[in-house]
């Protein structure tokens, strides 16, 4: 039988916790602590008091009062309190430090080579990101710096098993299948940490990030392949095996036989891609190497690369038919290289709009990305924070955020 943590592990969870609710903006008052964590008023004053007298928390102003005495405002103070976020690409990686509440307090970006394996390329962002932090506030960004990195989040581009917090047989990436980059984070930062897909953690950062809010919606991420992420009731959608809404590995008719990274056949990764427009335009004797020279050449609105980008936006908008008819979202949003594109967005907005039924589409915002390279970094945060507050008694046995 699971032994409760010991005391002092406790409290200083305990912490950690209000520390999030309080930065967040969440909780403001000891009262609004308690009834967020579902604990006794007189544990969670006792431990503001321990908080305060540290100097992690400050009291400042009045709050609102709900009958008699009006509660004092709890702020967390100066920098304290960031969480690191890593979004990695194919070929380079964006990292920020978020503060608490989404709000990016510095980015920066790497060059790296995803093929190279796990361990390299942690180690190359992991350093990147000690370094990014020390900037903001003037520490080092590791363990012993007053604990001001609270957690680490990183989006990758594959199937993400997030209880294992490791890859699921990704494409393109040697090594990773499999490989526990939740506990490798957590020892070289000494922080916990959250393993996330790209699309889904861009799927959450849009649906937060957008001033028209609706409570279930889509968004799609197409670079180099395709991923989407689903939120109903604000919260992400996984599906049974948390795989949903991988749909580039939906077959449709266009596809016909063309090979497909998956190992099927005719998926809409293979015409509906930056790397299925690479692939198309190579055969056509085009010089070109990834999704940044095809964007290049539509943006010079060169002819045969715009029109296979827009023959690409209305596959892709075809199979979003199905999804919107289907689970009738409140918004669609477009996200990735390929979504700065107007010929392929407009593409899609028709497809969409003339082969989905006018209930579904009455009401449907179909919007470019809100947040632009920064959605992965503002997602993985949100589902960070989230996995740092786990709303459980004081005492109940976790594993950390997984």
């Amino acid at each position: 039988m699971a032994q409760p943590p010991r005391p002092r592990v406790a409290a200083a969870r305990l912490e950690r916790e209000i520390l999030v609710l309080v930065s967040s903006g969440r909780a403001r008052s000891r009262k609004e602590i308690a009834e967020s964590l579902g604990i006794a008023p007189s544990t969670v004053s006792q431990r503001v008091q321990a908080m305060l007298t540290s100097g992690e928390l400050e009291e400042t102003g009045e709050g609102a009062s709900s009958g008699g005495r009006r509660p004092r405002s709890l702020r967390v103070p100066g920098s304290t309190g960031y969480l690191g976020v890593v979004d990695v690409g194919g070929t380079h990686a964006r990292l920020g430090v978020l503060r608490h509440g989404g709000e990016l307090a510095a980015t920066t970006e790497v060059a790296l080579a995803i093929a190279d394996g796990p361990e390299p390329v942690l180690v190359q962002v992991t350093a990147a990101l000690r370094e990014l932090a020390g900037s903001v506030g003037g520490g080092s960004g590791g363990p012993d710096d007053g604990g001001r990195l609270l957690g680490a989040g990183i989006s990758l581009p594959g199937p993400v098993d997030v209880a294992r917090r490791a890859l699921d047989s990704p494409s393109r990436m040697p090594g990773w299948s499999g490989f526990d980059v939740g506990s490798w984070l957590e020892d070289a930062l000494g922080v916990p940490a959250v393993v996330e897909n790209d699309a889904n953690a861009m799927a959450v950062g849009e649906h937060f990030g957008h001033a028209r809010r609706t409570h279930h919606s889509v968004a799609v991420k197409a670079g180099s392949a395709i991923g989407a992420g689903i939120l109903v009731d604000d919260r992400l959608y996984r599906g049974a095996g948390g795989a949903a809404g991988d749909i580039t590995h939906t077959r449709i008719p266009a596809g016909g036989d063309t090979p497909c990274t998956c190992g099927n056949r005719g998926c809409l990764e293979t015409v509906a891609s930056g790397a299925a427009l690479v692939r198309l335009l190579r055969e056509q004797g085009y010089d070109v190497e990834a999704t940044a020279d095809v964007i290049d050449l539509v943006r010079d609105a060169e002819p045969v690369a715009t029109t296979l980008t827009r023959t690409a936006g209305r596959h892709l908008g075809a199979a979003l038919c199905t999804v919107v008819n289907f689970f009738n979202p409140g918004a669609v949003y477009l996200g990735g290289a390929l979504s700065t594109l107007e010929p392929f967005v407009s593409a899609i907005r028709s497809q969409i709009y003339e082969g989905a039924h006018p209930l579904m589409t009455r009401d449907l915002v179909i919007a470019p990305s809100a947040l632009g390279a920064d959605a992965n970094l503002v997602g993985v945060g949100r589902l960070l924070e989230d996995a740092l507050v786990p709303h459980t008694l004081l005492g109940t046995p976790t594993e950390g955020p997984r």
